[in-house]
């Protein structure tokens, strides 16, 4: 059975099999989430990310795609990193790429027999997406991703 729970807690510290990181494209770590999941990590989080292959110059995740890394020291097992939208208005295919963000990590999570996954508020920090219209598209595609499974 599929079920989604909405808590407020530090994701570095939840019990789960993966949690996702709300990444820059870089995979550099930075701030909000991204550092927070960065320092509970350890050191060897960095080192995985700089081992992904570049697609382009200073991209290793192009937004709305997600990638795949060890837990290293937190209890998660996994970390999905994967790059939300800066809100632009929403007239610059925002939707689209935030709703591609969730398909994508649900996808990789399956591809590594995740179980539980927990999400951030992927582009509402300071990318500054509308935390309620987030909120309705981070439902829809754990929704469908749930009716779609077996």
């Amino acid at each position: 059975m599929t079920s989604i729970d909405v808590v407020a807690a530090d994701i570095t510290g939840l019990t789960v099999d993966a949690i996702v990181n709300a990444a820059n494209e870089a995979l550099a770590g930075g701030g909000g989430v991204d550092g927070a999941i960065h320092r509970a990590a350890g050191p060897r989080l960095s080192v995985a990310c700089r081992a992904i292959p570049l697609v382009r110059a200073c991209v290793r995740c192009p937004t709305g795609e997600a990638r795949i890394t060890p837990g290293f020291d937190l209890p998660a097992r996994y970390i999905v990193h994967t790059v939300g939208p800066v809100w632009h208005g929403g007239r610059s295919g925002e939707p689209e790429l935030l709703a591609s963000c969730y398909r994508e990590s649900l996808r990789l999570a399956a591809a590594h027999g995740i179980r539980s996954i927990a999400f951030p508020s992927i582009s509402c920090g300071v990318f500054g997406y509308p935390l309620a219209q987030a909120a309705r598209i981070a439902v829809t595609q754990a929704q469908a991703w749930g009716e779609s499974l077996p």
